[in-house]
């Protein structure tokens, strides 16, 4: 096995925790730096984002608030945020910060802007202080990154981007080239010693926790929620497929509705280290695996979906539960005694059928585009497991399963871009 430590620093960097969606996250977190940086509470606050930001910070509810938006996020984080947290920025906030932030918001201290001809993910957050005082902060490339800083325009740190394409992001301090394919994935999952991915299992702790709430409240449209009522009426069947969709629905549910329990994320993205952790998390239970093969099908499922997703960027007009899906996928053929023929057959089985399902901004009903992601992963790997498999003569299939993958990347990071265009255009006109 090639570098064990690579693969490691990889999952350790990409699968980490965050409070909220992760879009007005890293507005809170870039303007709690830029606060930081000028050293009192802001007179007021602009922000000038990516469309993609934007488009995913609109509609979506805030941890702790009872509100959604970009404004109350801008907002939070120049009266209370830590940036030292991350994307936990907002962790331990109560009520009176949220009052707070909610008259800052309501004296129209915070304006927001598109960024033209910026990358698709960028956050630039200024703070204004008395005296004509000024402080930027701005992330890039990754939700957390925070690449500039400035003080009465003046710059004081400027970290190099970076570069997810190329497969270098290893972890903070190392730069270590991996070479990602399902081949040296399914590899290491499969006979790296568990000892060294035990930490994994973190991930069913957050999540599952998440999902225990979602299921217990009414949070969002409720979509887990009932879909579990409807199997305990008998109305949908007690199986694998509804419990894994009701489970990792129920998650999203209260993650897009402000709960504040942090998940554990993959690329960026806290619906997508739902979905790529909890469908496997429910299968394994069905199937009484031990944790040894849980480790190894999370490790899987974590590392497709972040193999696939360094294919179409952080942010695409591509929804990412396709991805995670499919990375869960993997992991379920795996749990169910699926090799590495089985697992590709799946990932091409996924490409095959639910490539194209846009992202118009996370929001509540981003729950049931996750349910419906978590039916298509099971069902693709049942299907692998009887050697059933799309064919290399069907739309952007071929028999190589890398060029495969990088056939929806392409479809998603160039094919959908006036997709996205019109969908933002779509979104802020409505009345």
């Amino acid at each position: 096995m090639q570098n064990i430590q690579a693969y490691i620093d990889l999952l350790k960097a990409e699968v980490v925790p965050a409070l909220g969606c992760t879009e007005p996250i890293a507005v809170a977190l870039a303007v709690a730096k830029a606060r930081e940086v000028l050293g009192e509470e802001p007179q007021r606050v602009e922000l000038l984002l990516s469309a993609n930001i934007f488009k995913n910070g609109m509609g979506v509810g805030i941890p702790g608030t009872g509100t959604t938006g970009l404004p109350i996020a801008a907002a939070l984080g120049a009266v209370y945020g830590k940036s030292s947290d991350g994307l936990e920025v907002l962790k331990g906030v109560d009520s009176q910060m949220v009052g707070k932030a909610k008259t800052f918001v309501g004296q129209e201290k915070v304006s927001i802007g598109v960024k033209k001809g910026s990358e698709k993910l960028y956050v630039e957050a200024i703070c204004y202080g008395i005296n004509d005082s000024t402080s930027k902060a701005i992330i890039t490339t990754k939700h957390s990154n925070i690449s500039q800083i400035e003080l009465n325009n003046e710059l004081i740190e400027f970290s190099p981007q970076i570069k997810m394409g190329d497969n270098e992001n290893t972890g903070s301090d190392s730069k270590v080239i991996i070479p990602l394919s399902v081949h040296n994935i399914f590899n290491f999952a499969t006979t790296v010693p568990y000892s060294k991915i035990k930490f994994i299992h973190k991930s069913i702790d957050y999540n599952v926790a998440i999902a225990q709430e979602g299921l217990s409240k009414d949070y969002g449209l409720k979509i887990g929620k009932t879909l579990k009522e409807l199997v305990d009426k008998g109305v949908l069947s007690d199986d694998i497929m509804h419990n894994a969709m009701s489970l990792t629905a129920a998650a999203s549910d209260a993650r897009m509705s402000g709960s504040v329990l942090p998940v554990m994320s993959n690329s960026g993205s806290g619906n997508q280290g739902l979905t790529a952790t909890l469908p496997v998390y429910s299968v394994a239970l069905r199937l009484k695996s031990d944790d040894e093969q849980i480790a190894r099908a999370l490790v899987l499922s974590h590392l497709i979906a972040i193999h696939i997703k360094q294919y179409l960027g952080r942010l695409s007009a591509l929804c990412g539960c396709v991805v995670a899906a499919t990375g869960a996928g993997c992991g379920i053929t795996y749990l169910m005694g699926g090799g590495e023929k089985e697992t590709i057959y799946t990932i091409k089985n996924m490409i095959g059928n639910i490539t194209g399902m846009i992202c118009d901004g996370a929001k509540e009903g981003c729950a049931l585009k996750v349910s419906t992601g978590v039916s298509a992963a099971i069902q693709s790997a049942l299907l692998a497991l009887e050697e059933v498999v799309i064919s290399s003569n069907d739309g952007i299939i071929e028999n190589d399963i890398e060029k495969t993958i990088r056939n929806l990347g392409e479809v998603g990071s160039k094919g959908m871009t006036q997709t996205d265009d019109l969908l933002l255009k779509i979104m802020v006109s409505k009345k």
